[in-house]
């Protein structure tokens, strides 16, 4: 080797140098959910702008479905390295820490408008709380209020006893427990399948998640409860992003700021074109009798005492800073 690159001028030494340091970089993205909703989408236009933004140097490949990894293991794939960058569900991470279910506090945050202020109360703690995993918050956005798929009339809590549901953190286990029904836990890529096969039948979670999983071909009620909004999150390994230089972390800011924003706007859409898409299936898209609706506020408000005490003094700080 010492040889060859005596025998190399200098010009040449310098320009392999230059071409190895400035060579293009490829990141995996694997999300849970299916190409065409909103939220990969989004992520997609993400990653052209840091594309874009870095000239090429920053290539990220999105893998949806759970295709590059499942679900459940996307936030630990992030962690340990073996992909840059991944989206996930934080809320459900919540048994590591009341914190990343922040934004699965029932009827809390049941608005867009909420939700972002919610958001904002807690990316402080929630970044630290990162940060200490190495991982960094790239950026969130918020799916549509969670709803209650059933397939029977539903008019009251008792009514739900025995159903089987699927569960995808600890709010849906937990509302599952306090409603006496059997919480299943089913990553968003397999609910079809578990449908079909009886596993489930029910689901506690967005129209969109129902239009993608086509739910219609098991279930025929839809009720609007608007329960919460929990968010994806982008999240990059730390140790990865400390190596970027200053400019395209700035590109990274920068995109995190646009996906953000136009995600919510995406998100509200998505919201109305399900909403629609179940109607123009057969389903009923009802809102909950008063009876039903008075039970579930309860049921919330013992969920948040609950979570306020797991959450302790940083939980308290998110809540103060959002009643604030």
């Amino acid at each position: 080797m010492k040889l060859y690159k005596s025998l190399l001028p200098a010009g040449a030494l310098l320009a392999a140098s230059t071409s190895l340091s400035c060579a293009a970089e490829t990141w995996d993205m694997p999300t849970a959910y299916p190409a065409s909703n909103f939220q990969t989408v989004n992520a997609q236009d993400f990653s052209k702008c840091v594309a874009d933004g870095t000239k090429g140097d920053i290539s990220i490949i999105i893998h949806p479905n759970g295709s590059l990894f499942k679900g459940n293991d996307i936030k630990r794939a992030v962690q340990t390295g073996q992909t840059q960058i991944g989206e996930r569900l934080l809320s459900s991470h919540e048994n590591e820490n009341a914190l990343f279910g922040t934004d699965s506090i029932p009827f809390i945050a049941t608005s867009y408008d909420d939700s972002v202020k919610l958001y904002h109360a807690a990316k402080p703690e929630l970044e630290k709380l990162l940060e200490d995993q190495n991982l960094k918050l790239v950026y969130s956005v918020p799916w549509p209020p969670q709803g209650l798929f059933f397939n029977k009339d539903v008019n009251a809590v008792a009514d739900m006893a025995g159903v089987k549901v699927r569960s995808y953190n600890k709010a849906t286990a937990r509302l599952a427990e306090l409603t006496s029904m059997v919480p299943i836990s089913i990553e968003a890529a397999e609910i079809s399948q578990a449908m079909a096969a009886g596993v489930i039948n029910s689901l506690i979670t967005s129209a969109v998640t129902g239009q993608d999983s086509k739910v219609w071909e098991q279930l025929d009620h839809f009720y609007v409860v608007n329960a919460w909004m929990p968010r994806n999150a982008v999240i990059v390994n730390k140790t990865v992003w400390d190596g970027l230089s200053p400019d395209k972390q700035k590109v990274f800011d920068d995109c995190a700021a646009k996906a953000e924003e136009a995600g919510i706007a995406k998100s509200k859409a998505a919201n109305e074109e399900a909403l629609a898409a179940l109607k123009a299936n057969g389903m009923k898209v009802l809102d909950p009798s008063s009876k039903l609706s008075g039970e579930l506020t309860q049921i919330g408000a013992t969920m948040a005492d609950e979570w306020a005490k797991r959450a302790g003094d940083a939980g308290a700080t998110v809540l103060k800073t959002f009643r604030n």
